[in-house]
């Protein structure tokens, strides 16, 4: 397919999501299915355009005065890809199975219109009933952060060091662009074009044998700021698929004791393959069964409670940039309700000088700084421990980290804009020893 028949593809695919309000994963699912003379070249860059759309939709409809298909892609292609009114006028020049030509309209405003004047909801493409939310964490640079939030990640990877070392695992995945991530000391990273394919990492030989894992550098430091150390008796609340258990795990270097379940057994499904691919064997996943206490026998006893809290995600819309436009009000209400849960639940198993690291991948005060702010209150036993002292565990990058991330007394906030990362929170809640 031309670069111009791609983009016509992109105006049709979304007007379907539009009109019949489907995720777009499932739209460009079924559109490679019913086009299937498209190669996976074009399937890739027709799905970098849909998801570039969605990250800039708001702003692009803004730019071109048009809240159309064919304008939101338009814009799209000036304020993402950073292309000029001649470029799009030779994308859309009514050829076969080209876009329309541009209209005098059109022209107009790509070559007139600006941002400038937006309102902050428009300029960082996001909900509007969301602004009084990031206003209150970001001020006004709600904008600038959510523009950033909004941008394409790159592909990040953490080195498995029951496996291996950063230093070995760099060379070899060197065909695959990938350099030292900024921050955290286990990582690689791997940059992506706006047209480009995700590298086939599931057929790596060294992801294969377990030596490397694919996870965000915001929730390494997740891991890493919670201090895990052998020999310790660890468990993590809300495991899911696996990623933070199997960081845990590596720094307990396989010593001491490691508890890995979730209230929804179905998102356990992964993490065995996962422990045994990463040669994990001090992992006990209690999957569970009805209304069955499956740490019934863990009382006032673990050093270390680890909470990947259940959130609104707003800390990884860049890379589900459809998730922010299907977010509903009642969603946060929801989310509050089930992390102040889980933190009831952590609190009595947790032993006097142990501690709970709470983690969402939120940058919503109401989840974070506040949610932790009220969990102090019903249990005055725990304490935050001060986020200066939890950035130690970064050796060297400590200061620097310190400059970058958002401190608040409760902790730790990564963003894209600030640190490169997903957005995470991550406090460390730690109760006082018994006299």
């Amino acid at each position: 397919m031309t670069p111009a028949a791609r983009l016509s593809a992109a105006i049709e695919l979304i007007a379907t999501i539009d009109a019949q309000r489907i995720p777009a994963a499932k739209a460009l699912k079924e559109w490679g299915t019913a086009h299937r003379y498209a190669g996976s070249g074009d399937r890739a860059a027709i799905s970098g355009l849909i998801w570039d759309v969605l990250r800039r939709q708001s702003s692009a409809a803004w730019l071109m005065e048009d809240d159309s298909a064919r304008a939101r892609v338009i814009g799209m292609l000036k304020l993402e890809r950073g292309m000029d009114v001649a470029t799009i006028a030779a994308l859309c020049d009514g050829g076969r199975f080209a876009p329309d030509a541009l209209t005098a309209t059109e022209e107009a405003a790509l070559a007139s219109r600006s941002l400038k004047d937006a309102p902050a909801p428009v300029a960082g493409d996001y909900p509007e009933w969301l602004d009084p939310y990031l206003a209150k964490v970001f001020g006004e640079d709600r904008a600038a952060e959510a523009t950033a939030m909004a941008s394409r990640a790159p592909l990040d990877l953490r080195v498995n060091t029951l496996k291996g070392k950063r230093e070995k695992m760099l060379p070899r995945l060197h065909h695959l662009g990938a350099k030292e991530t900024p921050w955290s000391p286990l990582g690689l990273r791997i940059e992506l074009g706006a047209d480009a394919r995700n590298p086939g990492i599931h057929a790596e030989e060294d992801f294969i044998k377990g030596a490397i894992e694919v996870q965000d550098e915001g929730s390494q430091l997740a891991a890493l700021l919670s201090a895990a150390k052998p020999g310790e008796q660890v468990i993590d609340l809300c495991a899911g698929a696996g990623g933070k258990t199997l960081a845990l795990a590596a720094m307990m270097q396989g010593k001491g004791r490691l508890i890995a379940t979730d209230s929804d057994k179905r998102q356990l499904v992964p993490i065995h393959e996962r422990l045994s691919r990463a040669g994990v064997h001090n992992c006990d996943v209690r999957t569970p069964r009805g209304e069955e206490e499956v740490l019934s026998d863990i009382k006032a006893s673990a050093d270390l409670v680890l909470i990947d809290a259940p959130c609104t995600g707003t800390g990884t819309w860049r890379r589900n940039p459809d998730a922010k436009w299907r977010m509903r009000p009642g969603a946060l209400e929801v989310r509050l309700k089930d992390q102040a849960e889980v933190l009831e639940r952590a609190a009595p198993l947790v032993k006097g000088g142990g501690r709970i690291a709470y983690i969402t991948c939120s940058v919503l005060s109401e989840e974070n700084g506040e949610q932790v702010k009220a969990f102090i209150a019903r249990h005055p036993e725990f304490a935050v421990q001060p986020p200066e002292q939890t950035a130690s565990v970064l050796w060297d990058k400590a200061e620097t980290f310190a400059e970058a991330a958002l401190q608040s007394a409760e902790g730790w906030l990564m963003t894209p804009r600030r640190t490169g990362t997903d957005g995470f929170f991550v406090s460390i809640l730690k109760r006082q020893a018994s006299s």
